[in-house]
């Protein structure tokens, strides 16, 4: 397993922010920005949200290829921020999807992780939403497969896991799979080792992500900011163990989204949660 870095975690230097419990910092970064941050932290790979960045663009993902190749970084590329296809109900998405598809071939990832919806357009049915799902997402699927493009969607805050699962094995290509966030599930009030132990079969990417319960409504990410990895309520260790246990080599792509008062900037959260991270890979249990 490859350590890394989305570069969403960092969203608030590419000009969002969550209204009303975030502020600008004042400066934005570039791609550029983002990699020589990753590259000075020593990760193996990046994962990079393509809603910062233009689409279709061949001179930039020229550039970033070779950027990366020069870095020696693995990459994934992220697709769907922040509601993908708005779980089925907007197929036009496709379009879009199909483009950074181009994209991803064009700086040489070989999994792109997908959003298909978020939790403000999950529908009340799994029925009705899978059935809305499933067309766009086989389209895409086909371009992907030709690409030789692994797909990985996410739990999104808009899929259980008995969903996400069903929806995989429905789909039943070695080209799809999951991104697997390891706190997403929690903020839908699910056990987040239940979901982390059947989702890491499934698993072609992933978001490392710890988060605390800080009160308020549970259904709002308010409720449930990011912290550094190591300090929430997620039992990093367990989760690690499950996917090397389910065979995933790929990308551990730590990712913070909201972070809670009081931990500092995302820059000492990502540090933190880099050399906790790095302590377990070296073998160490939570407990030691």
């Amino acid at each position: 397993m490859k350590l890394g870095i989305d570069s969403y975690t960092f969203h608030r230097y590419f000009g969002e922010t969550y209204a009303g419990l975030e502020t600008d910092p004042g400066s934005r970064w570039t791609v550029w920005d983002f990699l020589d941050r990753a590259s000075s932290l020593g990760v193996e790979a990046v994962s990079l949200e393509s809603c910062f960045l233009p689409v279709g663009d061949k001179d930039l993902t020229g550039e970033i290829r070779r950027r990366l190749d020069l870095l020696g970084l693995e990459r994934v590329w992220a697709w769907g921020h922040p509601r993908g296809f708005h779980s089925g109900k907007t197929p036009q998405a496709l379009e879009g999807a199909l483009a950074s598809l181009a994209d991803a071939d064009a700086v040489g990832a070989k999994a792109m992780r997908i959003c298909a919806g978020g939790r403000g357009t999950r529908p009340a049915s799994w029925a009705e939403h899978k059935a809305s799902l499933l067309p766009p997402l086989m389209q895409l699927l086909r371009a992907a497969e030709a690409r030789k493009i692994v797909l990985a969607v996410e739990n999104h805050i808009d899929l259980l896991t008995d969903e996400i699962v069903d929806l995989v094995e429905t789909i039943g290509s070695p080209y799809f799979g999951i991104c697997l966030d390891t706190a997403n599930n929690l903020r839908m009030h699910e056990n987040p080792k239940d979901a982390i132990r059947r989702m890491a079969p499934y698993a072609r990417a992933t978001h490392i992500k710890d988060i605390m319960a800080r009160g308020g409504d549970p259904d709002t990410i308010a409720f449930w900011p990011s912290v550094p990895v190591g300090e929430g309520l997620i039992d990093m260790s367990f989760a690690l163990t499950a996917l090397r246990g389910a065979g995933y080599d790929g990308v551990l792509a730590i990712e913070i989204d909201y972070l809670a008062p009081g931990y500092g900037d995302e820059a000492a959260a990502l540090e933190k949660s880099l050399s906790y991270v790095r302590y377990l890979l070296a073998g160490n249990a939570a407990g030691d």
